[in-house]
């Protein structure tokens, strides 16, 4: 593991704020020349500790309307199981996530779709006929006053 001291965390702090602030902007912000700054970056991104810069979209303003945290729970513990549903999840673009837990489920799923329509179509008519899958758990999203996912 890459050891990280107190500048680096402030360089991540500030690029997960706005990755597209000016090398310039933000060696002010952490206290560093501009060329060490660009170094420092460059050494997280070598070390794999910046793995990707991405753009934050509103799903709104994308047509998805309906956001809802799903649990699966699946019929065999079987590594084939979970690579089927796996494979399964990647061709569903309603899937942004899918985490493989711990717990009483094996997934955790984010979702966004259109509206409730849409989910119930997708929850019945793609999720729904999964042979692997024995549960599933539906947590709607009604707010989110803190989401620092990038």
């Amino acid at each position: 593991m890459t050891e990280l001291d107190d500048t680096d965390h402030r360089i991540l702090r500030e690029l997960q704020r706005d990755a597209r602030q000016a090398n310039l902007a933000l060696a002010e912000k952490v206290g560093l020349s501009p060329s060490a700054c660009l170094r420092r970056v460059q050494a997280l991104e070598k070390a794999g500790v910046i793995r990707a810069y991405r753009a934050v979209l509103d799903p709104e303003k994308l047509g998805f309307g309906f956001l809802a945290y799903v649990t699966v729970g699946l019929n065999a513990h079987t590594k084939a199981a979970q690579e089927s549903f796996e494979r399964a999840v990647a061709r569903a673009p309603q899937v942004r996530e899918c985490h493989n837990i711990t717990g009483t489920v094996e997934y955790l799923l984010r979702v966004e779709t259109a509206d409730l329509a849409a989910y119930k179509h997708w929850h019945t008519d793609v999720l729904g006929i999964l042979p692997q899958v024995r549960s599933i758990t539906t947590f709607v999203v009604m707010g989110s006053p803190k989401d620092e996912r990038a």
